[in-house]
């Protein structure tokens, strides 16, 4: 990974991790963000990693490393103590001291596109890949302002500087239109243009913005206050929320088709092993094409894996019951690769993300943290 030379502050790297993984994707019983550390500290190594525990920890002091990305969280439900004498406790004060920042992206890094599950994809080498389980995008309003020709020009910016106009990778985004505004000023008003009484006709411009419905209220007060008019003309409409291209887990093609029994022995050269290994469920020589996959813990989207079409679904944790009525049922048919094996591709996607972001040196912790550490085959 490329060293960089100016310094560069944990309030940067962060907001590299935040637009990648926006923290608004984190669903509600998560935790995402910074759990330690000063935004104001300089950064020039960063460790990424699934798990944070005292073996990463003790890797990444003796680097000399000022930020650990990790996905899971470290502190998530019911914590009312960080007190030395308890385990996770202990992993802060060590951070702490040796002057380290710890920032976790999960669930908004599951849903993220691209984020988990699509490095999970990509490692298995599927291809043409779409959201399993799509979330809606955000809501948009639509702003249709009306205002003099040779106002247009400062009151569109007014509202692109508060975040109007931004569309995907573009900002600064409008369509308008010449036409003529008609109004007749009554007793009480002070117009900008004519006078009390008499009706006037003014050549202007019909501006239309999306933004965001969250800024509304910023959008509203830029328009008032760079609008010329005591009065001005708008509307505002908002948009049906179609489905986005973030959300659970992918599904997607191989470029050629395959049998269960050649997919099962991909997936096992693709992915680190876990302590489990992997485990397929199906007849060995069903065709395979296409593929439904979701990093981690994933069979909560067995139905969508069936209704998108899938061949078969790659995940982890996948339960004995669950599988058994599943597959009696039909199609796709399962592989359990472990959750840390599903999830560890995405070290690798969000080093690479620093790195083209602010040049930090960033590197992954690849050994692993899969709490099964031991496997044996039965008899």
């Amino acid at each position: 990974m490329t060293q960089h030379s100016a310094a560069t502050t944990l309030r940067e790297v962060v907001a590299v991790l935040e637009h990648v993984y926006p923290p608004r994707l984190a669903e509600s019983w998560d935790s995402v963000g910074l759990v330690c550390g000063d935004l104001n500290d300089s950064v020039e190594r960063v460790l990424v990693c699934v798990d944070v525990t005292d073996d990463v920890v003790t890797a990444a002091l003796g680097a000399g490393t000022q930020l650990i990305v990790a996905h899971h969280p470290l502190l998530m439900r019911g914590v009312d103590t960080v007190a030395a004498s308890t385990p996770k406790g202990a992993i802060i004060h060590r951070l702490i001291r040796g002057g380290c920042a710890l920032y976790s992206a999960h669930t908004n890094a599951d849903s993220a596109n691209p984020g988990v599950s699509d490095a999970l994809a990509r490692a298995l080498g599927v291809i043409d890949r779409k959201p399993l389980q799509p979330l809606p995008a955000e809501p948009l309003d639509k702003w249709v302002v009306m205002v003099p020709e040779v106002d247009a020009t400062e009151v569109a910016e007014s509202l692109f500087d508060v975040g109007a106009g931004a569309i995907g990778n573009y900002r600064a985004c409008s369509w308008t239109v010449a036409g003529t505004g008609q109004f007749e000023p009554g007793p009480g008003a002070t117009p900008h243009i004519g006078s009390i009484g008499r009706r006037e006709a003014v050549a202007e411009m019909r501006v239309e913005v999306v933004a965001n419905r969250r800024i509304r209220a910023s959008v509203l007060a830029a328009l008032r206050a760079a609008h010329p008019y005591e009065e001005p003309a708008f509307d505002v409409f908002e948009s049906v929320s179609l489905p986005d291209d973030v959300g659970l887990g992918r599904v997607g093609d191989l470029a050629a088709p395959t049998t269960f029994r050649e997919f099962v022995s991909l997936v096992a050269q693709r992915l680190p092993s876990g302590g489990a290994g992997i485990r397929g469920a199906g007849d060995p020589d069903t065709p395979i094409r296409r593929v439904a996959v979701c990093g981690g813990a994933g069979d909560s989207l067995l139905s969508q894996a069936r209704a998108c079409g899938a061949d078969v679904y790659v995940t982890g944790d996948l339960r004995h019951h669950v599988v058994d009525e599943h597959l009696r049922i039909g199609p796709p048919l399962l592989i359990d690769a472990g959750h840390w094996a599903t999830e560890y591709p995405w070290c690798e996607q969000a080093a690479e993300f620093i790195v083209a972001g602010t040049g930090v040196a960033a590197s992954v912790y690849d050994v692993p943290t899969d709490p099964f550490t031991v496997s044996a085959l039965g008899r």
